[in-house]
């Protein structure tokens, strides 16, 4: 069974920076799309960045220009480095394959607290 784990969150100050890794055991990664997806108290879970296989990349439109969603397929490890964080990018970051039919189950994922 395909085991994600999240890590690099923290609490940082508004304008502050953090990037997050993610690993995937074994080589799923490799072979799918792959997306970080942050969920805030209250909220759903939401879509944030993606990357493909041949590394072509989408974002939500409030994180655009200041994160960056980067993937090493030898190391089955996708990145989030995020600039500029807001108090509203507070939240539970996961990663995860962008298909919802073959995605594995969630990570326990990695908590990001901006302090205003």
């Amino acid at each position: 069974q395909v085991q994600l784990v999240e890590s690099g969150g923290g609490l940082v100050q508004t304008g502050g920076s953090l990037r997050l890794s993610c690993v995937a055991s074994g080589s799923i990664f490799s072979r799918n799309a792959v997306g970080w997806y942050r969920q805030a108290p209250g909220k759903q879970r939401e879509f944030v960045a993606g990357i493909t296989i041949g590394g072509i990349t989408n974002y939500v439109d409030s994180v655009k220009g200041r994160f960056t969603i980067s993937r090493d397929n030898a190391k089955n490890t996708v990145y989030l480095q995020m600039n500029s964080l807001q108090p509203e990018d507070s939240a539970v970051y996961y990663c995860n394959v962008v298909h919802p039919l073959i995605r594995p189950d969630w990570g326990q994922g990695t908590q990001v607290t901006v302090s205003s």
